[in-house]
């Protein structure tokens, strides 16, 4: 399970600092909630509408005296106004990600991820936030066919959800420039781990591939499986959060950077690593057959970040390579089934 071997800041309390993280029930925003709270951050504030997240991710935090919690919608000043109070540093996950999402529903992505990004910016400036640190998006690269991807190599966008990540970095420029407010945008590369949700038609591919298989289903796979992407996980993306939002380093600020791991995994790899790690849980999760169906419209072919620009800038220094964080992300979804099938 998730191990924080040093704290990512520099400091071993946090106590004097308070923190907003928008989306905090959600899977990467409920782990920077645990890692504030193990810190000692003197505050925690969540700002969630419990869409996307839930309340289990958190419930462990409530007792907590420094945790608070505000149930509401980004789409709403005033309500960002009212979570921005009192706060020193931002952390913004929330959002509606998915590509398939934004197809079938354009509008509401774009009122989430962008009139509700352009909310938080102003109420951060309102009430003098020191620093915003926001989920970008690798979906920004579009149909750039580069590989390694690099910061300032973008191509066209590919679906509604990656004009959206695409504004939003837009906007954080224009806003440190016109009212100096500090800002470092994240480009998640397919982030997976421990609180992420394995249910609903927009999952993330290795949670719904875990809960196939432990359920016994065959996987589909959408194209033939030589896809690939940049898998990375959650302690990595939890320490690029921590290691922006409080880098010394004023050329580090008012940029963007790659979260990811740098290393490229494909599809029919990544199947073939759960079932070898799921069938110590199930043997006879190995003759369960693979399924494949057509490619997703939207999706990128290749996927594969380069973290140079954050290793120098940020001091970046990812733990965990996919095989890693596969084992200790598989623990907590059998776990985790464990506790259903007790339930049931």
């Amino acid at each position: 399970m998730t191990n924080y071997l040093l704290p990512y800041h520099g400091e071993e309390d946090l106590s004097t600092y308070s923190f907003l993280v928008t989306g905090g029930a959600g899977f990467i925003g409920s782990n920077l909630v645990e890692y504030l709270l193990k810190y000692n951050a003197g505050k925690v504030r969540v700002l969630d509408n419990f869409s996307t997240g839930f309340r289990h991710n958190i419930e462990s935090f409530t007792a907590h005296s420094a945790f608070e919690l505000i149930k509401g919608d980004i789409r709403d000043f005033s309500t960002c106004h009212e979570a921005v109070k009192g706060i020193d540093f931002v952390f913004h996950e929330a959002a509606l990600g998915s590509v398939p999402r934004s197809i079938n529903d354009p509008l509401t992505t774009n009122a989430v991820n962008i009139s509700g990004f352009l909310n938080m910016l102003q109420a951060s400036v309102r009430n003098k936030v020191k620093r915003v640190v926001y989920a970008a998006s690798s979906s920004t690269y579009g149909d750039s066919p580069a590989l390694p991807k690099y910061e300032d190599i973008i191509g066209k966008p590919l679906s509604p959800y990656a004009v959206t990540k695409y504004v939003n970095e837009l906007y954080a420029s224009v806003y440190a420039r016109i009212y100096n407010l500090d800002t470092i945008g994240l480009r998640y590369f397919n982030v997976f781990g421990k609180r992420q949700a394995p249910n609903g038609a927009y999952a993330a591919v290795i949670p719904k591939f875990v809960k196939q298989l432990l359920d016994r289903e065959s996987p589909v796979i959408n194209g033939d499986g030589t896809h690939s992407r940049d898998f990375t996980y959650i302690d990595n993306v939890v320490q690029m959060n921590i290691k922006a939002m409080f880098t010394q380093n004023r050329q580090a600020l008012n940029q963007v950077y790659n979260t990811a791991y740098g290393e490229q995994t494909s599809l029919n790899e990544l199947i073939s690593y759960l079932i070898e790690y799921l069938k110590e849980a199930d043997p006879y999760i190995t003759p369960i057959s693979i399924k494949y169906g057509p490619s997703r419209i939207g999706d990128v072919k290749h996927s594969l970040a380069c973290i140079t620009k954050a290793e120098k800038l940020l001091d970046y220094k990812p733990r965990y390579p996919v095989k890693d964080g596969l084992k200790d992300a598989i623990d907590w979804y059998v776990n985790e089934a464990l506790k259903s099938k007790m339930q049931e």
